[in-house]
């Protein structure tokens, strides 16, 4: 078409040129001009041809994850393979969190996390986390029989909960769901755990809770938290009473942290379980009042880029009713951790419990454990760890090939291997 008007006024413009413009021939330039105007607004408002269309960059997972702003997904899995010395009759780890098994090549867990931290300096007072899990770690940390009611709805639902952050002072945060303890230094996640096993505090002290939180900071060196919850390991409560927690966190220098915890509650039911998936059989016989206590405290210091050091204190009385005997579980833990080189670390922990009336064990001992660790992390998002570590009692209790007879000692020698990855790698 712009080819067409061109031919037209070419001949015009010449003619123009090399004689006089007469008014008819000066109407018609003038028309010519319009045209031309009209014809450049028309092809501004058309579509790009395919030659002029600009080829669009291929989608990235960061704009892909825009979808979901400001949060992160993360994926991980953790897996092992144990040898104990001792060979034990169905290669049992006794007094193990994690690491059950000897002689076998085990998940350990695998799962998901989700998570959307409330942010009120950016206006978004709320925020959520999810945490799905499954592997062998599962059956220990979650749902036990003799603390939930129905541990199938909950085992695979290791945290769940709901924030906002109210506008009181430097803003007072309330959290609405499942979470881990905060009783124990100790944590679920292997990669961010000094040793691959777990001391047995963790195993001892509860998983996790459910109920109401609220944490506040007073200043940058003063935290407090108050927590009302169903009980220790339940989801679901199975008496009318609820248990709480008072925490005080204190950084009183750079690199220092100490966290002082007090637990008390109910935790036996309160009705006898004479029945349960909701149907009564037998007359029900309440069982008198007990408490459950638990003074747990600790502190990690970094003393330099490359070591850090952490002490664990724990205290616990519990009895099956108001007027019956007292067990207690008393005792600590020691942690080192030093980088050898960027890609290399040394963990090492020594745990010492005193299990009076077995109330941990089934037994009363006195238990130690001392756990010597090497890692290897050659990228962000991959971990190997290789780990001795050496259980022993004042009395026999740990199994041996033949069934009914006990040592005073098991000696294991573990191999983990860790993967994890996220958009931001945040847990």
């Amino acid at each position: 078409m712009t080819l067409r008007i061109l031919a037209a006024v070419l001949p015009a413009v010449a003619f123009a040129q090399s004689n006089t413009v007469t008014e008819r021939e000066r109407m018609l330039l003038d028309r010519i001009a319009a045209l031309e105007e009209r014809l450049a607004a028309v092809e501004k408002r058309l579509p790009a041809t395919p030659a002029q269309t600009a080829v669009a960059d291929p989608p990235t997972p960061g704009k892909a994850a825009s979808a979901l702003p400001d949060t992160t997904v993360s994926f991980y899995f953790d897996g092992y393979y144990g040898w104990n010395r001792n060979r034990p009759f169905g290669r049992e780890n006794r007094l193990r969190a994690y690491d059950v098994l000897s002689n076998s090549f085990s998940i350990n867990q695998t799962g998901m996390v989700v998570e959307r931290a409330a942010d009120p300096g950016g206006g978004r007072r709320w925020g959520y986390r999810l945490d799905l899990m499954a592997g062998q770690a599962t059956e220990t940390l979650q749902g036990g029989a003799p603390n939930e009611t129905r541990p199938q709805v909950y085992r695979n639902l290791f945290q769940a909960y709901g924030t906002y952050v109210l506008p009181v002072g430097s803003g007072l945060s309330v959290d609405f769901g499942k979470w881990a303890s905060a009783l124990g230094p100790e944590g679920n996640y292997t990669k961010d755990q000094i040793n691959y096993s777990r001391g047995y505090f963790f195993h001892f002290l509860p998983f996790y809770h459910t109920g109401f939180r609220g944490t506040y900071a007073v200043n940058s060196k003063l935290s407090a938290a108050y927590w009302l919850v169903n009980g220790a390991n339940q989801t679901e409560d199975f008496n009318g009473f609820k248990s709480q927690l008072g925490q005080v966190v204190i950084k009183p220098a750079k690199g220092l942290s100490w966290t002082i915890n007090y637990y008390n509650g109910q935790e036996q039911r309160d009705l006898a379980p004479d029945v349960y998936a909701g149907l009564l059989l037998l007359p029900v016989r309440p069982i008198p009042r007990a408490r459950f206590h638990v003074v747990d405290t600790y502190a990690f210091w970094n003393a330099t880029d490359k070591l850090t050091l952490g002490a664990e204190f724990d205290y616990v009385i519990q009895s099956a009713a108001s007027n019956g005997p007292r067990q207690r579980v008393t005792g600590g833990a020691a942690y080192l951790r030093y980088q050898l080189s960027p890609k290399t670390y040394f963990g090492q922990r020594y745990t010492r419990l005193h299990d009076h009336g077995g109330l941990y064990s089934g037994t009363q001992q006195k238990l130690n454990e001392l756990t010597s660790t090497f890692g290897f992390r050659p990228a962000d998002g991959f971990e190997t760890r290789l780990e001795y570590r050496r259980d022993f009692s004042n009395t026999p209790f740990f199994l041996t090939p033949a069934p009914g007879a006990l040592a005073k000692h098991q000696d294991t020698l573990t191999l983990g291997l860790l993967w994890w990855f996220g958009r931001n790698g945040n847990w």
